[in-house]
């Protein structure tokens, strides 16, 4: 297998894989939390092949999946690059979203113990705290760079705007934001306003949630307790319109001698060195396959034809998940307003 190059994400040095692996569904979201033994197997096999960029939240479980990874990473902490998320507080079964100071660094401390690290590499927040100035949040976040506790920042679903408010403060290493080919509302505004400033951008959900891997017939398989199963887009009177873009990129994929997944992972890797997808499984062999994406090669042709294919009407339905909020309601009070109370 070849060897899996770095890229640079931001411009504050940090270097990831070319693709990393998202962590998520090991254990929520997705069904029931998978063996521990077997995804620390996936994880370990991940790092040997060279995908050292991992991705979680202290939400994903919530908790376990920081303690899952703490485990796995034992001993091996040096071979990855470790980002994790704060601000989506659970508590009596609802999950609110938080952005203020306290919060920000009990959070983080708690996160360290999880993961059994002394720093994190890179340190999301992972919804933004619209009753905060986001200006408050990162000023936070600066000190525990200053301290050592984080290497870089970052900021997932947040607006142009904040974007920009957010890296006067301190420089932004990257911003997460769902992108694919039936996810494309970040182009015309988030994409522009990361490369002008010099942020990496992270892609999560770039296999639209497992629909560009295997199509309708993916909702037959569902277990209970999986969040898609309440998406506006995988509901019945949205499923047969959105199976014809599947049915569009698989016929390419086919021609091309790949997978659906293959094709749809490749088309995110060629918008960029700046762009850094993050794919999540729990078998080894669908992480090997997506590995595959990496030989992928496109035309401009083929890409031009899979954008046009992927068009705004091509996909029927929300994209929201179980917290509504995306980068389009991410707008914070201006700081003036919080020093006034």
């Amino acid at each position: 297998m070849a060897k899996i190059e770095k890229i640079k994400l931001g411009s504050q040095g940090l270097e990831v894989s070319r693709q990393g692996l998202g962590c998520m569904g090991m254990s929520a979201f997705y069904g029931p939390a998978k063996p521990e033994s077997d995804m620390i197997d996936l994880i370990h096999h991940a790092i040997d092949t060279g995908i050292t960029f991992l991705d979680t939240s202290d939400v994903y479980g919530p908790f376990t999946n920081e303690i899952l990874l703490g485990k796995a990473l034992k001993d091996i902490r040096n071979k990855v690059e470790l980002a994790t998320k704060f601000g989506l507080h659970s508590a009596d079964g609802k999950i609110s979203i938080r952005g203020d100071p306290a919060y920000v660094r009990a959070a983080c401390e708690a996160s360290l113990k999880r993961l059994q690290v002394d720093c994190i590499d890179l340190y999301y927040q992972h919804r933004i705290d619209t009753k905060v100035p986001i200006e408050v949040t990162i000023g936070e976040l600066k000190k525990l760079v200053e301290e050592g506790r984080i290497k870089y920042i970052g900021l997932s679903e947040a607006s142009a705007s904040t974007i920009r408010r957010a890296h006067a403060v301190h420089p932004i290493t990257a911003v997460q934001l769902e992108w694919s080919l039936w996810t494309r509302d970040v182009e015309e505004e988030i994409v522009p306003v990361c490369r002008e400033l010099g942020i990496g951008i992270v892609a999560y959900g770039p296999l639209g949630r497992g629909f560009l891997t295997s199509g309708a017939k993916l909702v037959e398989n569902l277990s209970e307790g999986d969040i898609r199963k309440h998406l506006p887009r995988f509901q019945p009177e949205n499923l047969e319109h959105n199976e014809l873009l599947f049915d569009l990129v698989n016929e390419i994929a086919l021609k091309k001698g790949c997978t659906s997944s293959q094709l749809a992972l490749a088309w995110v890797h060629h918008q960029g060195n700046d762009v850094c997808p993050i794919p999540g499984t729990t078998k080894i062999e669908n992480f090997n396959q997506n590995i595959g994406a990496l030989s992928v090669k496109l035309s401009p042709e083929e890409m031009a034809e899979l954008e046009r294919l992927a068009s705004e009407d091509a996909v029927k339905g929300e994209r929201k998940g179980a917290v509504s909020e995306t980068w389009k309601e991410s707008d914070t009070p201006e700081l003036s307003s919080w020093k006034s109370e």
